[in-house]
C-alpha cells in the first residue's frame, strides 16, 4: 500500500508559477515510477509528467514550462510549474506505481485566473 498526500495547489494569475508537492508513505526508490496527471471539468484525467527510473516525460503542452523532480529524502516528488495559462485549470493528482498497482492521492485544484 502507498499512501500519496498533494499540496500546493491555489488559485495564481497567468504566468504565475506554483510548486506542487506529493509526499509518499514509502520510498520513493522502491517506486517504478511516479507521475502527475490532471483533470479539468468535462475532461478525461491527463498525464502531465512522470519519472521513471531516473527518466523524465511531459505532456507536449507543458514543455518548457512545467519541471518534474523528486527529493528521495523526504520521500517527495514535485511539480514546478512556471508560465501558468489558464487552460491549466485542473485538480492535479500525484499517481505512484509500486508493486503492479497504480496509487493515487486525493488531488490538489490549480487555479490559473486574473
Amino acid at each position: 500500500q502507498v499512501q500519496l498526500v498533494e499540496s500546493g495547489g491555489g488559485l495564481v494569475q497567468p504566468g504565475g508559477s506554483l510548486r506542487l508537492s506529493c509526499a509518499a508513505s514509502r520510498s520513493i526508490f522502491s517506486m517504478y515510477g511516479m507521475g502527475w496527471y490532471r483533470q479539468a471539468p468535462g475532461k478525461q484525467r491527463e498525464l502531465v509528467a512522470q519519472i521513471t527510473s531516473g527518466s523524465t516525460n511531459y505532456a507536449d503542452s507543458v514543455k518548457g514550462r512545467f519541471t518534474i523532480s523528486t527529493d528521495n529524502a523526504k520521500n517527495t516528488v514535485y511539480l514546478r510549474m512556471n508560465s501558468l495559462k489558464p487552460e491549466d485549470t485542473a485538480v492535479y493528482y500525484c499517481k505512484a506505481v509500486y508493486s503492479g498497482s497504480a496509487y493515487w492521492g486525493q488531488g490538489t485544484q490549480v487555479t490559473v485566473s486574473s
